[in-house]
């Protein structure tokens, strides 16, 4: 899927990795469809996207964002709710409606926490790995079960750490091996990864940390 022109929506569009997915497909000459629950609010993205109110939790909703998208992000969070609620029934809904959609590639904004440490357990499970964000990252492992329970074409990448929100674009990423604590990575460079698992899939149900 690497020819310029593929059309990509982008769940999330309004948040910081979301922005930058668009930013980031618009740059390689594809067409964006925007999802956003509340356009009136995103007034400041760019004019030669599409921007549609959508709800990435409702698998209807997700249908009618995706006819006619050959491929699909999910930037999405839901701090107001659960976050186990917000992620399983987002998994769900992308799950199914972009399969009536017709979209079979799907990659999801992942969190490091969740994917292995150096000890090969989980990074949130690692000694020392602070606790106060537990809840929000069993709330993401939840919705990454429902993925591997989908039939979806499916990619989960997520910092090997966190994200640098200052970091400006340098235009290179790298695979991580592992999750590691101390790992920053800017939103545009982490649209890099995102965009490359779009046009030219290299891990296809699969969790993936990038650096």
């Amino acid at each position: 899927m690497n020819a310029v022109g593929t059309n990509i929506v982008v769940f999330g569009a309004g948040g910081r990795a979301g922005r930058q997915a668009v930013a980031e497909a618009r740059r390689r000459g594809h067409r964006v469809t925007a999802v956003v629950r509340d356009p009136a609010r995103h007034r400041d993205l760019p004019s030669d996207i599409r921007v549609v109110a959508g709800d990435v939790t409702d698998a209807v909703s997700v249908e009618r964002a995706a006819a006619g998208q050959d491929a699909a992000v999910s930037a999405a969070a839901d701090l107001s709710v659960p976050a186990h609620d917000f992620f399983t029934a987002s998994s769900r809904a992308l799950a199914t409606g972009l399969a009536t959609a017709g979209v079979r590639r799907l990659v999801v904004v992942g969190l490091s926490s969740v994917l292995p440490g150096a000890s090969g357990a989980a990074l949130m499970d690692e000694p020392g790995y602070p606790n106060e964000y537990r809840s929000f990252s069993l709330g993401h492992l939840a919705g990454l079960d429902e993925l591997r329970a989908s039939e979806l074409d499916w990619a989960y990448v997520a910092p090997a750490g966190d994200f640098d929100h200052d970091g400006t674009r340098t235009g290179r990423y790298r695979i991580a091996e592992h999750g590691d604590p101390a790992s920053r990575i800017g939103h545009a460079d982490f649209a890099i990864a995102l965009l490359d698992e779009i046009e030219e899939p290299r891990h296809h149900r699969a969790t993936v940390s990038v650096q």
